[in-house]
């Protein structure tokens, strides 16, 4: 059990993703601490891991507002005294892949979609670092894994989404230089397409396309992405700091 009594909090673990990843660290022998701005999706996965004999909570936050963020990590260290890893993975985007692509294009994008995906995605990813960073200061220890996307590479129609990706990118290799002296890690996984609600959504043909630029054909299970965040935050990974580690099946080969 690599992560045996660690102390994790991951965000936006209601469902895809982030549940796989509180499913794979809780069977690593972590607590986990879920956030969700699904409060019933996040207890769903809270009981989920508590059925099978696992520690887990649920702490409400709007990770956009940074009282509510700090309200979130002090509920963490004050039921079990320390934070070990925090997994940014709450995430939004508002393109047209599940509409018509050229309407998310930036001739026609509106701000309020920029200004929502920029907030959550970047801001929210931001504001939990530095909140995550206090506790993992003192203690002298951590790891963080912030997510981006293979869209951080630049799509037509989303704009808002892989700036917001880029920008965590970033955000990631500044933070590992100058976290690293606290011992904390710092690194981000950018999947390709998974298969989440996010992507179920996305119209027949376009996934027939979508699949045909993948090497491997075929999209991620959560689970699969899950690995690398359990990967990344353990004892094995930890000369790992400062990168940005594409999880896509080799799309990002023929970027």
């Amino acid at each position: 059990m690599q992560l045996k009594d660690k102390v994790a909090l991951i965000t936006g673990a209601g469902r895809g993703i982030g549940q796989a990843t509180a499913f794979r660290f809780s069977s690593e022998g972590a607590r986990v601490a879920i956030n969700d701005v699904d409060e019933e999706a996040g207890r769903q996965t809270v009981s989920a891991i508590q059925e099978k004999g696992g520690e887990a909570f649920f702490v409400p936050a709007n990770i956009t507002r940074r009282s509510e963020v700090e309200a979130m990590i002090d509920q963490v260290t004050e039921r079990w005294k320390r934070l070990d890893i925090l997994v940014n993975n709450a995430g939004i985007n508002r393109d047209a892949l599940t509409v018509r692509i050229k309407d998310g294009e930036v001739k026609k994008m509106d701000e309020e979609a920029w200004d929502s995906v920029i907030n959550v995605n970047l801001k929210g990813t931001f504001l939990c670092c530095q909140a995550a960073a206090v506790p993992m200061i003192q203690q002298k220890s951590g790891r963080i894994t912030n997510t981006a996307s293979i869209a951080m590479l630049g799509y037509i129609g989303q704009a808002n989404y892989s700036a917001s990706k880029a920008g965590i990118g970033g955000l990631t290799r500044t933070l590992a230089l100058e976290l690293a002296p606290y011992n904390i890690n710092v690194n981000c996984i950018a999947p390709g397409g998974v298969k989440t609600r996010m992507t179920a959504g996305i119209p027949e043909k376009i996934m027939e396309k979508l699949l045909q630029t993948i090497p491997l054909r075929r999209m991620a299970e959560p689970e699969e992405i899950a690995a690398l965040h359990a990967y990344l935050v353990s004892d094995e990974a930890s000369y790992i700091t400062g990168q940005i580690i594409f999880i896509d099946g080799g799309l990002n080969l023929g970027r």
